[in-house]
């Protein structure tokens, strides 16, 4: 049994929880409070039932005057939008942080008026109170013809970006139910076309959810009938100014709120961003913006960068976005050590020997066209890989709110010891001449990179992270590998054989090509004889879980919507990052270290077998 208000919420001082009473004469019980003075105000309601204790001696009499006179004491308006879809998609439980002189004008509409019996009751029912992270199917009161609460504006909407990745992401949340009903999405880019050339571009994209496509048809016809289209021109200023007049005229004057995806090359971002901010803001809800890596070139026009958007947003506006960190692995890695005692403990110098973070891609993987002149250090290293590590070796933070663990992030980041190029092997794929892979790369545009680094705190001093990361690999492969010492004194170092390495215990936290958790112990192999093997003990996802991985782009655009921000970098962060990798930029820039070429589809560098035999790190098999 629960109680709930269907739009508000606030501060009782007078209040207190008492004794469960009866409510109906069909005996259901629930907690009541103690209202005090309020007693006299509530109205009655024929056949309801009334939340009073306190001065009501007839329980069951009065039903809807509760509700009302809270409105009244604490001076609120009607429910919004907003707050009657709350029970129907992910809470946004950030808006503080984006604009905090419009919080309750964001979380109430501006509707005045009497309060209507079907919103402003109090709920009482047999169930729970269902969790305001669960979809908007089951939520009745969700109705398409109104105004939108959200509006999504995709920037660069003809790209290859949005038609492969975002718009399919946004259908699959509206189909789920993490968007609201009545959400309005909008395409924006300079191509002249309609509507309807929009839908068409977009819609043989659109896939629905294979768990459960119930009215998968009805459901893209009314998400391609909600996404509307602008040809923005050459002019920004002017573009966005026509957005925002056409956002104003579909949330026809009720309080919204607004993301603005900027999927756009990096030498046009800066212009779209500043014109954005200027003429595209709403003054009605938070405003946020998506942008995409890479983040500058190297420390110092990164930092150029983020002042320049600092002077037109704030950092909290900001959303840094990195698809491969929408990946279950990464989310999995606080998840696997703090929920688990058996890890924690073990989670420092004094048991683990040391790190292996890699990420390969096969042939089947293209450089992105903005890859030549980056190379993977700028697109792969930067964010993904040192965000990585810093969600695994960063200390407990006080709580999972966003801003505690990126403030756990970024003091990783700046424990991490200044490279040498001595630790550094870099790679570059070379391709016969049919190949097209090899067309748009340069003789110096690394395409793998394998590196020894140390975190300097108590916890990690002296263990290696080593790093693999490259394309045109033998396979596809994504895993973080975290091998344990010895055990000291081991009474079965004999039977082990002469290469102890093989025997060593092992964690591996592996997302492709088969998403698992995979932990190596030495056992006896049944028999008379003592002989030990070293069998990894699995948690194949495919075969315990019969659910469908949401692409990493749902993940994140979702964590967007509601103001989790931890998978995405802070500018401290940025900046951290781009201090531990410039140095080994300027040197490649500079001549000084050159990649060495590896055969497509083999397995990199042979210099990265050296490394890590100098780190004393055995080589994970391929």
């Amino acid at each position: 049994m629960a109680l709930s208000f269907s739009a508000i919420s606030g501060p009782f001082a007078e209040c207190s929880i008492s004794r469960p009473v009866p409510l109906c004469p069909d005996g259901r019980r629930v907690c009541v409070r103690s209202f005090g003075s309020a007693a006299n105000k509530f109205h009655p309601v024929a056949g309801g039932c009334q939340l009073l204790y306190g001065g009501a001696v007839n329980f069951c009499q009065r039903f809807s005057g509760l509700k009302l006179w809270i409105l009244e004491r604490f001076n609120f308006q009607g429910p919004s939008e907003k707050s009657r879809l709350s029970n129907g998609f992910k809470s946004i439980r950030n808006e503080d942080k984006d604009q905090s002189a419009q919080h309750l004008e964001t979380a109430l509409s501006n509707e005045k008026g009497p309060v209507s019996e079907g919103s402003s009751m109090l709920n009482v029912s047999n169930e729970s109170h269902s969790s305001l992270l669960q979809p908007n199917s089951s939520n009745p009161t969700v109705h398409s013809s109104r105004a939108p609460s959200l509006c999504i504006a995709v920037i660069g909407a003809t790209g290859e970006l949005a038609r492969r990745k975002i718009f399919p992401a946004l259908f699959a949340l509206y189909y789920s139910g993490y968007l609201p009903e009545n959400v309005g999405i909008f395409g924006y880019s300079r191509k002249n076309l309609t509507d309807e050339d929009l839908r068409s571009i977009i819609a043989s994209t659109l896939t629905c959810r294979v768990d459960h496509q119930e009215n998968c048809e009805d459901k893209m016809d009314v998400f391609l009938s909600r996404t509307l289209y602008l040809n923005g021109g050459f002019d920004n200023k002017e573009g966005m100014s026509k957005l925002n007049a056409l956002m104003e005229q579909i949330e026809g004057g009720s309080n919204a709120n607004r993301i603005f995806y900027l999927s756009v090359p990096q030498e046009a971002l800066l212009d779209v961003a500043s014109c954005l901010a200027s003429n595209a803001q709403t003054q009605k809800g938070w405003n946020r913006i998506i942008i995409e890596k890479p983040f500058g070139f190297d420390a110092l026009s990164s930092q150029r960068l983020t002042q320049s958007l600092h002077s037109k947003f704030v950092e909290n506006q900001i959303y840094r976005i990195d698809h491969l960190l929408g990946r279950n692995l990464i989310e999995n890695l606080t998840v696997l050590r703090f929920a688990n005692l058996v890890f924690e403990p073990l989670w420092s110098r004094t048991y683990i020997r040391n790190v292996q973070v890699i990420l390969s891609e096969d042939l089947g993987v293209l450089p992105g066209r903005y890859f030549d002149g980056y190379g993977i250090i700028r697109d792969v290293v930067h964010s993904h890989v040192l965000q990585a590590i810093a969600l695994l070796a960063m200390e407990p933070p006080i709580c999972f709110d966003g801003e505690d663990i990126r403030n756990e992030k970024v003091k990783v980041l700046r424990s991490i010891r200044k490279l040498e190029p001595s630790d550094v092997i870099l790679g570059q794929y070379k391709a016969s001449s049919g190949d097209k892979i090899d067309a748009c790369l340069n003789t110096l545009t690394p395409t793998y990179f394998a590196a020894a680094l140390y975190i300097d705190n108590a916890r990690w001093d002296g263990v290696p992270f080593m790093v693999k990361a490259g394309l045109g690999l033998i396979k596809h492969r994504m895993e973080i590998r975290i091998q344990f010492h010895h055990v000291p004194g081991n009474i079965y170092r004999e039977r082990i054989g002469h290469n102890i390495d093989l025997s060593t215990n092992e964690l591996i936290i592996r997302d492709a090509p088969d998403e698992a958790i995979l932990l190596r112990v030495n056992n006896k192999i049944p028999g008379l004889a003592l002989q030990l093997d070293s069998p990894e003990l699995n948690l194949l996802y495919k075969e315990k879980y019969n659910v469908e991985v949401p692409d990493s782009y749902e993940h994140l655009l979702l964590d967007v919507i509601d103001g989790d921000n931890h998978l995405f970098m802070r500018d401290d962060e940025l900046a951290a990052a781009w201090n531990i990798l410039t140095p080994i930029l300027h040197e490649i820039d500079k001549g000084n270290v050159a990649p060495e070429l590896y055969e497509a589809g083999g397995r990199g560098p042979v210099g990265a077998y050296y490394l890590w035999a100098k780190h004393g790190v055995r080589w994970a098999e391929d």
